[in-house]
C-alpha cells in the first residue's frame, strides 16, 4: 500500500517495475505487476521512481531497513552456507512466483492469500486433477450403439465447459501485451492459463463422451462434477484481490479490467455449469448417484475401450463392485465379459497357429504368449529397483531434516521422490501382476482348450476318468505356477545380490557373515555375531564404521523376504514341470485319425457299404490285448446282419473296429458314406443329465413327426405317460435314474433319430423282456430301420431268423458266416422248441420288474412335477459365516491352534525385544558420542552421529526406552561384549519362537486338512442313493479336487501372511504406545478408511470365489461325460457341439477368474497409494515444519518410518484378509456338504457279533412305504416270511414294488410303518454296517474297481489264491484272467479291460465267495450267452444252496426252479407259491406273465 501521502489516482498510475538485487552475488527477482516479499516484508515501486519502501507504524523506516529487521538475515545467512547452485529449486520457484528466494511460495499477501499460492495449489493443481479425472472417460463408450439425445442440463455443462476452456486462453492476451496487466509474473499466469485451457477441453470431450452413454439420461458421475467446481476458491480470491487494489476505481486501465471481466464470466459459466449438473432433465432421481462407470442392461466388456488411466486405476470394475455391494452377483452372468483377448475363441484361435500334432506344450505356449510375456520383466525389474528407492531416499530426507545444511530443493526432491516413487512403484508393480494374471488366464484357457480338444480326439488308449478329471483341474493350475514363479526366480537372487552389495558397501566382505546370520536363523548367530564384531573393533572406533556396522544389522533383514520366497518359486517351478509332464504324456497319446483309419477308396462295388480286407485290430496300438482279425468282410446296403458267439470273443470289437474306435494294425477298412457318421447304440447305453427329450434329439432339430415314429418304434410311449413330467423329464447322470431297459432305448431311439445310413446296434435287446424285445425288431430294426444297413450283436439268438447275415465270432476271429439257419443252430443251447414251450424268456423283464417301476417311484421321489432332477447347485451369499472360521478351528484342534497363537505372539514378542535392545544400545552410545564431540568440535557436521535413518530398514527400529536398563561400562570391549551377548541371545530365542510357530503351523494346517476331507468323505459316503441321482459326478469332484486343494495348499499359504501381518501390526503398536504414542492417532482415520475400501472388496471377492466354484463342475461333469460317450459322440458327428459348449462352460468360469485377479488387483493398487499418500503427506508435513524451524528430525525421521510400517502392515492386512475369507469359501463349500449334506439314518448298534445273522430268515411284516407325502404307496401292507435257505423269485409288473422291496431290505428306503425282520432282529435297529454287511448283491449292472483282478474279487483279503481261482474257474473266466496277467493282472478303469459280460460274471464270481447268509440276484447274466448262462444258473444253485437267495426276474427261465415265487402288483402280495402251483392256476397273474413273456404280447412284465 502506498504512503498516507499517495492519493488514489497515483496509486493506479503506478508502474509495477522488475527490481534486481544482488546480495552474495545471487539475484532475487520482484514480481513485475504486484508484490514481493522479502523476508516478510511487501515491496512496492511506485510509477514516479521513488524507491521500493514499505512505511512502518512511524513511517521512518525504509523496506530494506524493514526487511533485514524481519528475517533478510536469516535468508542472507542461509545463502551464504550454500555452495553456488545449490538453490536452483527456490530460485526457480520464486522466478515463477516474483518472490525471494528464501520465501518462494508466500502463503499470504497482505490481507488476503499469495497470488503464487493460489494461481499454483487452489488453480493449477484442481485443474490438472480434473484434466486427469476426466481423461478416465475418454474411452470408448460402454454401448456405442447406446445413443441419446444430449438432454438441457448436459448441453448447457457442454457449453460451459467449452467456454472455461476458452477464457483463460483469452485471459493471456492482457497479461502478455505491454504494459502488462498483472496481478502475477507473465510465466505464473501462462502456466496457470494453458493447464486450466487443457483441463477444460479434456473435461469438454469427457462430457461429451458421458452424453453419449449411458450416463445420458442422469448427471453422470458425481465426482468428476465436483472436481469441476473445484477451481472456483481461486477465481473469487482472485476477484477479491481485483477489488482490494481498486482495478474499478478511476483511472480504469484496460488490461486490469479486461482481466477482472473474464474473471467473472468464468465465475458464470462455473454457476452455469453447476446448474446444468442439478437439473440434468432425466427420468432419474435428481439426487441419485451413479456408479463411477456406466453399467447397461447386458454385463459390461471388462476393460476393452478404456482410457489408460482407468486401466490404471481399474475404474471400469465400479459397475462389478457396485453389483457385489448390492448383493447381486448371483451367477456368472452377472460377471462383466472377457476382454478380447481373454476370450476362449480367441485363445483358441492364437494357441492352434502354434500348435502341431506331437509338438511340445512349452513351445507352443511360448510361441503364442511367451513374447507378452517375457517383456513384463522390464515391469518387474524397474518395480525392483523402485523398491530400493524408497529405504534409500527416506533416509536422504531423514538426514536432510536432521543435519539441516541443504537447500531446501533437496528435502523437496527427496519427498517429491519418496512420494513419486512410492506411487510409480505401486502401479508398475500392480500392472505387472495385473499382466501376469491376464497371461496366466490366456495360458489355461489355451490348456484347458486343448486338453478337452485332446480328449475328443482321443485313440482306444484312454486314460482313466480321474486322471484326465485331474489334469483339468489340478495339472492345469500348477502348470500355471509358473507364470509366477519365473519372474520371481531371477528377481529373488536380483534383490539377493543389491542387498549384499549395499552390506559390503557398508561392511566390506564382512558382510558374509551377515549373509550366513540370514541363512542359519539358529542360535548360533551369537557366534557369529561376535566374531564379526571382532573383526571389527578397530572400525567401531568411528562414528562412520559404527554407523555402517547398525545398518548393516538392518540390510541384512532385508535378506529374509527373499531367501524365504525363493523355496516357494523352487516349489512353483518344479510343480509346474511335473504337472507340464503329465499333461505332455496325455497330449501325446495316440489320435483317433479317421483319415488315417479308413481307406479313401470307395468300395469295390456301388452296392457295398463296409468292406473290411485282412484287417486287424486292437484295443492297444502295438496289439498286446486280444486281437482282432477279420480276414474279408463284405456288407451290402440294407442288410441286417447279425453278429454272434460266446461272451468276451470280441462281437463288440468288430463293432467298435467299424467305428474306428480300435487301433487298426493292418488290412483295410472301406465305408461309404463316412462323412455322415454312424448310428451307433452301445452296449452300455450313454445317457447325459438332460431332458428325455434332449437325449433323443442330440442337438438335431425337432421334428414332430420323425420324432413321434421314433418314440413309438422304440416302445418309449408307455414309459413316458408314467414318467413325472413325461419326455421333459430330467434323467440323471448316465441315465441312473431310469432302469436298464430304458436307458438302452433311449440310448436307441437317439441313434434312430439322427437317421443315418448304417447302423451299429450292440445288444440293445439284452436289458428288454420278450415282448419289448419283439416290439424293438419288428417296429425298430425292421420297421424303421428297414432300409438302412444294420449291424446287431445280441446273445438273443431266436431274433436274428430274419438276418439277412449272421457272423460267428470266436476269440476275436470271424469263423463263419451265413445264414441264420447255418449259423443260429451253432450258438443255441437247446432246440427252438424248448424257448416256445415257455422255458425261456427273456431280460428285460429285469428292467420292467425292476427298473421302470423304479423309474416311476423313484422319479417320483426324486423329481418334481416339471420334471427337473437338476437343481442349481447352491451358493451361500454375503459373508462367510462365523460357523466356518469355527469349524476351522476345530479342525486344527483348539490346542494346536492356541499353541500356534501363543507361539506366533512370542515370536513377534522377541523381535520387538531385539529391535528395543539394539535402539537402547544405538541411544547409549549416540549419548556417549554427544559427550565427546560437544567438547571436541561445535562442527554441525558432528552432530546427530547416530540418527534415526540408520535403522529404517526394519518396521520397528528406534524409539524411547521406558524404563531404565543396566549399563555397561562405558569403554572398551567388555561394554560391546555386553550388549551383543544380551542381543545374540534374543535373537537366538526369535530364531526357535520362528521354527516353533513354523513347525505348530504346518502340523496344524495339515491337521485342519486331513480332518475336513476326511469328514466329507465320510458324509459323501453315508449319502442317500437319491442325492447321486441327483448331483452330477463334476459338482462332488470339484469339492473333493478343487477346493480340497485350495483347503490343502492355497489357505495355509495366506494364512499364515495373515498371523505374520496381524502379529506385525501387534507388535508396532506396542512399540508406538510406548515411544511415540501420537502417531496412534493416525491408526482411527487409516482403520476406518481401510475398512471401508476392504468391505467394498470383500462384498465382491467372496462371491466371485463361490462362482468360479460353482463354474468348474459344470466343465468336470463336462470332460466326464464326453470321455464317457466318447464312440457316440464322434460316431453322430457331434464333437463340434461338445467342443463349442466347453468353450461356453470355459467361457463363464474364465469371466470368474479373470474378475477375481481383476478385484484383488484393485484393492491392491489402492492399498499402497493409500499407504504412499500417508508417508507423502507426513513427509511434506515435515518439510513445512522444517521451515518453520518446528520440526524435531529425530521424531520426524521416526514417524516416517513408523508410518511406513504402519501402513505396510494395515494393507498387508486387508489384504491378506481379504484373500484368506475369499479361500474360507472352500472349507465353507466342504462344510456345506460335511453338515447339510442329507445323511441315511443309521440306526443303533446292537451288540450281535460279527456274525449274527446266522440262519438268513427274512419276513416283512405289514410294511409300508411312501417315497414322499401324498404320492401313492409304493408298498402298501407288504406281508411275507422267508425260510432261511429258501430261493425266492421276485415278479411283478411295472411299479409293482419289486425294487421297493430291496430298497428297504437294504435300508436304502426307509419305510413309514411296518417292520423287516432278519434272524428276527428287527434291521431298523440295526447300524447300516451291521446289517449290509450281512447281505450281499449281484446287480444287472456290474460294478468294478479300478485295480487288479485280487482286489476286485476279495476287497477285503479273505481268501487264499486256491479259492480265488476256484470261483474263476466256476464263472469261466480262468482263462481269460491267465491270459491277463492272473489275479495281479489290471482291470482298468471300471473293469473296462474285460467285455460286459465278463465282468458280470466278475462280479458272478466275487458273490460266489462272499460269506453273506442273504443274497439278491438282479438279473446278473444278462450279457452272456445262453449256453454260458444255463452253466451259470446250475453254479448258483449249487454254491448257494445253503443261502436265502431273493431273485427279481427278468428272464422268467432263472426263477422256475425257485422254491416259491412272490407277485406283486400295486405294492401288495397277491400270490405267493411255488411255480408249479402258480402255473397250475389258469388265472393266475404268474401264469399271465409265462404266457406274455412266451407271445410278446404288450402285458409285459415291465421293461417299458
Amino acid at each position: 500500500m502506498p504512503g498516507d501521502g499517495e492519493t488514489r489516482g497515483e496509486k493506479q498510475m503506478e508502474r509495477w517495475v522488475t527490481s534486481v538485487q544482488k546480495s552474495n552475488g545471487e539475484t532475487s527477482y520482484l514480481s513485475t505487476f504486484g508484490t514481493a516479499r522479502m523476508g516478510g516484508v511487501w515491496l512496492r515501486g511506485g510509477s514516479d521512481g521513488r524507491s521500493w519502501f514499505r512505511g512502518g507504524a512511524g513511517g521512518g523506516e525504509t523496506g530494506l531497513e524493514s526487511a533485514s529487521k524481519a528475517g533478510c538475515y536469516s535468508a542472507s545467512r542461509s545463502r551464504s552456507t550454500l555452495p553456488s547452485g545449490e538453490a536452483s529449486m527456490e530460485r526457480l520457484l520464486a522466478q515463477l512466483c516474483g518472490s525471494s528466494a528464501a520465501w518462494p511460495l508466500p502463503l499470504w499477501e497482505g490481507d488476503t492469500t499469495g497470488h503464487c499460492f493460489t494461481q499454483l495449489v487452489l488453480s493449477a493443481l484442481p485443474h490438472a486433477l480434473l484434466a486427469v479425472l476426466s481423461a478416465c472417460y475418454l474411452g470408448t463408450p460402454r454401448s456405442p450403439d447406446y445413443i441419446l439425445p444430449c438432454s438441457p442440463g448436459w448441453r448447457l455443462r457442454l457449453a460451459a465447459s467449452f467456454l472455461l476452456s476458452v477464457f483463460p486462453l483469452l485471459d493471456l492476451l492482457p497479461v502478455a501485451l505491454p504494459p502488462g496487466a498483472g496481478p502475477g509474473p507473465i510465466g505464473l499466469e501462462v502456466l496457470e492459463g494453458c493447464v486450466a485451457a487443457v483441463a477444460w477441453i479434456s473435461h469438454s470431450l469427457a462430457l461429451w463422451v458421458l452424453s453419449h452413454s449411458s450416463h445420458g439420461h442422469s448427471r453422470g458421475p458425481l465426482a468428476l462434477a465436483l472436481v469441476a467446481l473445484l477451481p472456483a476458491p481461486a477465481l473469487v480470491l482472485t476477484v477479491l484481490w481485483h477489488c482490494q487494489r481498486g482495478t474499478l476505481l478511476p483511472p480504469l486501465l484496460p488490461g486490469p479490467v479486461a482481466r477482472l471481466c473474464l474473471l467473472i464470466l468464468q465465475l458464470a459459466a462455473l454457476l452455469a455449469y453447476a446448474l446444468g449438473w442439478a437439473a440434468p432433465g432425466g427420468p432419474r432421481e435428481p439426487w441419485a448417484q451413479e456408479p463411477l462407470l456406466p453399467e447397461d442392461q447386458e454385463p459390461e466388456v471388462a476393460e476393452d475401450g478404456e482410457s489408460w488411466l482407468s486401466h490404471f486405476s481399474y475404474a471400469w470394475l465400479a459397475p462389478l463392485l457396485a453389483r457385489g455391494a448390492c448383493g447381486e452377483l448371483q451367477q456368472p452372468q452377472d460377471i462383466c465379459r472377457l476382454p478380447h483377448r481373454l476370450h476362449p475363441t480367441y485363445l483358441a484361435r492364437v494357441f492352434q497357429s502354434h500348435w502341431q500334432e506331437g509338438a511340445r506344450l512349452w513351445r507352443a505356449l511360448y510361441r503364442a504368449f511367451g513374447r507378452c510375456y517375457l517383456t513384463l520383466g522390464l515391469l518387474k525389474l524397474v518395480g525392483t529397483m523402485l523398491g530400493f528407492s524408497g529405504p534409500l531416499l527416506l533416509s536422504l530426507l531423514v538426514g536432510f531434516l536432521e543435519e539441516g545444511q541443504e537447500p531446501l530443493s533437496h528435502g523437496l526432491l527427496y519427498a517429491l521422490g519418496l512420494a513419486s516413487g512410492a506411487v510409480l512403484g505401486a502401479v508398475l508393480q500392480n500392472q505387472y501382476g495385473y499382466e501376469v494374471c491376464k497371461v496366466k488366464l490366456q495360458a489355461r484357457g489355451a490348456v484347458l482348450n486343448i486338453l478337452y480338444r485332446k480328449t475328443l480326439q482321443l485313440g482306444p488308449s484312454r486314460p482313466p476318468t480321474g486322471e484326465a478329471l485331474n489334469l483339468l483341474g489340478t495339472d492345469s493350475e500348477r502348470l500355471l505356477n509358473f507364470a509366477g514363479s519365473f519372474h520371481e526366480a531371477w528377481g529373488l537372487p536380483l534383490q539377493l545380490a543389491i542387498t549384499l552389495y549395499m552390506l559390503y558397501q557398508q561392511v566390506g566382505v564382512a558382510f558374509v557373515g551377515g549373509l550366513i546370520l540370514a541363512l542359519l536363523l539358529v542360535p548360533v548367530n551369537k557366534v557369529i555375531a561376535t566374531r564379526i564384531m571382532a573383526s571389527n573393533q578397530e572400525m567401531l572406533r568411528h562414528k562412520d564404521a559404527r554407523v555402517k556396522v547398525f545398518t548393516a544389522l538392518a540390510l541384512v533383514r532385508m535378506l529374509i523376504l527373499p531367501l524365504n520366497n525363493f523355496p516357494w518359486v523352487i516349489n512353483g517351478l518344479l510343480e509346474a514341470k511335473v504337472s507340464l509332464d503329465r499333461i505332455q504324456l496325455f497330449l501325446d497319446l495316440p489320435n483317433h485319425n479317421p483319415q488315417a483309419y479308413y481307406s479313401p477308396d470307395p468300395p469295390t462295388e456301388p452296392s457295398t457299404v463296409l468292406e473290411l480286407h485282412g484287417a486287424l485290430f486292437s484295443w492297444d496300438p502295438v496289439g498286446t490285448s486280444q486281437e482282432t482279425f477279420i480276414s474279408h468282410l463284405e456288407v451290402k446296403k440294407g442288410m441286417l446282419v447279425g453278429i454272434v458267439g460266446k461272451v468276451g470273443c470280441g462281437k463288440s470289437s468288430l463293432l467298435a473296429a467299424v467305428a474306428g474306435e480300435l487301433h487298426r494294425l493292418r488290412g483295410r477298412v472301406v465305408v461309404w458314406g463316412l462323412s455322415k457318421g454312424f448310428g451307433l447304440a452301445t452296449q452300455e447305453p450313454w445317457i447325459q443329465f438332460a431332458t428325455i427329450r434332449d437325449n433323443i434329439l442330440f442337438g438335431k432339430t425337432f421334428d414332430a413327426q420323425l420324432y413321434k415314429e421314433v418314440l413309438e418304434a422304440c416302445a418309449l410311449n408307455d414309459d413316458l405317460s408314467i414318467l413325472p413330467a413325461g419326455d421333459q423329464t430330467e434323467v440323471g447322470e448316465k441315465g441312473m435314474t431310469l432302469s436298464g431297459g430304458q436307458r438302452a432305448r433311449i440310448a436307441l431311439a437317439r441313434a434312430v433319430y439322427q437317421e443315418k445310413e448304417l447302423y451299429l446296434l450292440d445288444d440293445p435287446l439284452a436289458a428288454v423282456d420278450a415282448d419289448v424285445a419283439n416290439h424293438l425288431l419288428h417296429r425298430c430294426i425292421l420297421g424303421m430301420l428297414s432300409h438302412s444297413t444294420r449291424l446287431l450283436c445280441t446273445h438273443r439268438t431266436e431274433y436274428l431268423e430274419r438276418a439277412d447275415v449272421v457272423l460267428l465270432m470266436e476269440a476275436g476271429r470271424l469263423i463263419q458266416a451265413g445264414p441264420p439257419s447255418e449259423i443260429l443252430p451253432l450258438v443255441q443251447p437247446v432246440p427252438k422248441a424248448w424257448a416256445e414251450n415257455g422255458q425261456k424268456s427273456d431280460s428285460a423283464t429285469a428292467q420292467s420288474v425292476q427298473n421302470p417301476e423304479k423309474t416311476k417311484e423313484g422319479l417320483e421321489e426324486e423329481q418334481s412335477t416339471s420334471g427337473g432332477l437338476l437343481q442349481e447347485e447352491s451358493k451361500k451369499e454375503g459373508a462367510v459365516a462365523l460357523h466356518v472360521y469355527q469349524a476351522y478351528w476345530k479342525a486344527v484342534g483348539q490346542g494346536l491352534a492356541l499353541a500356534i497363537l501363543f507361539s506366533l505372539l512370542l515370536m513377534q514378542a522377541t523381535r520387538n525385544a531385539a529391535d528395543w535392545w539394539l535402539s537402547h544400545w544405538i541411544s547409549q552410545l549416540k549419548a556417549e558420542n554427544s559427550s565427546q564431540e560437544v567438547q571436541a568440535s561445535t562442527s554441525p557436521a558432528s552432530t546427530g552421529l547416530f540418527s534415526p535413518q540408520l535403522l529404517l530398514f526394519s518396521p520397528g527400529n528406534l524409539y524411547t526406552p521406558v524404563f531404565p536398563l543396566p549399563k555397561a561400562a562405558p569403554n572398551g570391549s567388555s561394554d560391546i561384549h555386553f550388549y551383543l551377548t544380551v542381543y545374540a541371545t534374543i535373537a537366538g530365542v526369535n530364531s526357535l519362537c520362528t521354527l516353533l510357530r513354523a513347525v505348530l503351523f504346518a502340523a496344524g494346517t495339515l491337521e485342519a486338512a486331513a480332518t475336513l476331507h476326511r469328514r466329507l468323505l465320510h458324509r459323501v459316503l453315508m449319502a442317500p442313493v437319491t442325492f447321486f441321482n441327483a448331483t452330477p459326478t463334476g459338482r462332488i469332484l470339484n469339492r473333493f479336487s478343487s477346493d480340497v486343494a485350495c483347503v490343502d495348499d492355497s489357505l495355509p499359504f495366506i494364512l499364515n501372511i495373515l498371523l505374520a501381518n496381524a502379529a506385525g501390526l501387534l507388535g508396532l503398536l506396542a512399540v508406538l504406545g510406548s515411544g511415540l504414542p501420537w502417531l496412534l492417532l493416525l491408526l482411527p482415520p487409516l482403520s476406518i478408511i481401510y475398512y471401508h475400501v476392504q468391505r467394498h472388496y470383500r462384498a465382491s471377492s467372496r462371491e466371485l470365489r463361490r462362482l468360479g466354484s460353482l463354474t468348474l463342475s459344470p466343465l468336470y461333469t463336462h470332460l466326464a461325460d464326453t470321455l464317457a460317450g466318447l464312440s457316440v459322440l464322434r460316431a453322430t458327428g457331434a464333437t463340434y457341439r461338445f467342443e463349442e459348449e466347453n468353450q461356453r462352460l470355459l467361457e463363464l468360469n474364465q469371466r470368474c477368474q479373470f474378475a477375481t485377479s481383476a478385484t484383488m488387483q484393485w484393492l491392491d493398487i489402492r492399498l499402497q497409494l493409500m499407504g504412499a499418500a500417508v508417508v507423502s503427506a507426513i513427509a511434506g508435513i515435515a518439510l513445512v515444519q522444517h521451515q518453520q524451524g518446528l520440526a524435531n528430525p529425530g521424531l520426524v525421521g521416526l514417524s516416517l518410518s513408523y508410518a511406513l510400517s504402519l501402513t505396510g502392515l494395515l494393507s498387508g492386512l486387508v489384504s491378506s484378509f481379504t484373500q484368506t475369507e475369499a479361500m474360507l469359501v472352500s472349507v465353507e463349500r466342504l462344510e456345506e456338504y460335511s453338515c447339510d449334506l442329507p445323511q441315511e439314518p443309521q440306526g443303533q448298534p446292537l451288540q450281535l457279533g460279527t456274525g449274527w445273522l446266522t440262519q438268513g430268515g427274512v419276513e416283512f411284516q405289514d410294511v409300508v412305504l411312501a417315497y414322499r407325502p401324498g404320492l401313492p404307496n409304493a408298498l402298501d401292507g407288504v406281508t411275507f416270511c422267508v425260510q432261511p435257505g429258501e430261493k425266492l423269485g421276485i415278479v411283478g409288473r411295472t411299479g409293482s414294488g419289486k425294487s421297493s422291496l430291496l430298497l428297504v431290505l437294504f435300508r436304502l428306503l426307509e419305510p413309514s410303518s411296518g417292520r423287516v425282520l432278519l434272524d428276527g432282529v428287527d434291521i431298523s435297529q440295526l447300524e447300516l454296517a451291521q446289517l449290509r454287511s450281512q447281505l450281499a448283491i449281484i446287480p444287472q449292472e456290474p460294478f468294478l474297481f479300478s485295480g487288479t483282478v485280487r482286489e476286485n474279487l476279495d476287497p477285503r483279503g479273505l481268501h487264499k489264491d486256491r479259492a480265488l481261482w476256484q470261483a474263476l474257474e466256476q464263472c469261466h473266466l480262468s482263462e481269460v484272467i491267465t491270459s491277463m496277467g492272473g489275479l495281479d493282472g489290471e482291470l482298468g478303469e471300471g473293469g473296462r479291460s474285460l467285455s460286459l459280460g465278463q465282468r458280470q460274471l466278475l462280479c458272478l464270481a466275487r458273490a460266489l465267495l462272499t460269506d453273506a447268509k442273504i443274497l439278491c440276484i438282479d438279473e446278473a447274466t444278462a450279457s452272456v450267452d445262453q449256453k454260458t448262462d444255463q452253466l451259470l444258473q446250475q453254479t448258483i444253485c449249487k454254491r448257494f444252496a445253503n443261502k436265502t437267495v431273493l431273485t427279481i426276474a427278468h428272464r422268467l427261465n432263472t426263477i422256475l426252479n425257485s422254491d416259491r415265487v412272490l407277485v406283486l402288483q400295486a405294492g401288495r402280495v397277491v400270490e405267493l407259491d411255488s411255480p408249479a402251483t402258480l402255473r397250475n392256476q389258469p388265472h393266475s397273474l404268474f401264469q399271465q406273465l409265462l404266457q406274455s413273456s412266451q407271445q410278446g404280447v404288450p402285458a409285459s412284465l415291465g421293461g417299458r
